[in-house]
């Protein structure tokens, strides 16, 4: 994760930035699921817990040559008249690290019922008598609303950016450009 670019959403009077930020973020995930050889990870320089917000700055990170080819899919097509970018540019030396990372709220007591009937090879009765005392956990946290790739179903991405620390620590991307593990470059 040597190299990065930053994608800017352009002020809009039709589209509030969150709308922006979905449409575009949708957009990665969609050319990260299609191109499974690039290996790509996000931040969001604004990111905000009060206000709460992702902010209207996407950042990415990668190899150049991942970075590069990124670009070269025309992923941003659709975008360019919402988004301002520059080319490519090295990570500054000196910085300091983040964990980007999804957080899962147990909030929807159905999809939990439905969730562990399937793993443990039970009725949704039996599951759902398991939950029957569940009370939703509700999340504060900023998010992006995506349709899934693999179900179709839209849902929301809660993300949780921690703070700044002096070391890395390596680890695996997912398809959102996030890991449970890993740090991104923060400056």
């Amino acid at each position: 994760m040597d190299y990065y670019l930053d994608i800017k959403l352009l002020p809009d009077p039709d589209f509030i930035p969150s709308m922006l930020m979905n449409a575009l973020f949708s957009k990665l995930h969609r050319v990260l699921v299609e191109r499974r050889e690039l290996n790509v990870a996000v931040s969001f320089p604004e990111y905000s817990l009060n206000p709460l917000g992702l902010g209207n700055c996407l950042r990415l990170y990668g190899k150049q040559g991942d970075l590069d080819s990124l670009q070269d899919t025309g992923w941003l097509t659709g975008m360019r008249d919402h988004v301002v970018y520059r080319d490519v540019q090295p990570v500054p030396s000196n910085t300091e690290y983040v964990e980007v990372r999804r957080v899962q709220a147990r909030s929807n007591v159905e999809r939990l019922v439905r969730r562990s009937a399937k793993r443990k090879g039970i009725s949704e009765e039996q599951a759902r008598e398991a939950y029957q005392n569940a009370q939703p956990k509700m999340l504060r946290l900023p998010f992006i609303s995506l349709n899934s790739q693999s179900s179709g179903r839209r849902f929301s991405l809660f993300i949780e950016q921690g703070r700044p620390q002096k070391e890395s620590k390596a680890g695996e991307f997912n398809r959102y450009g996030i890991s449970q593990t890993a740090t991104v470059p923060w400056f």
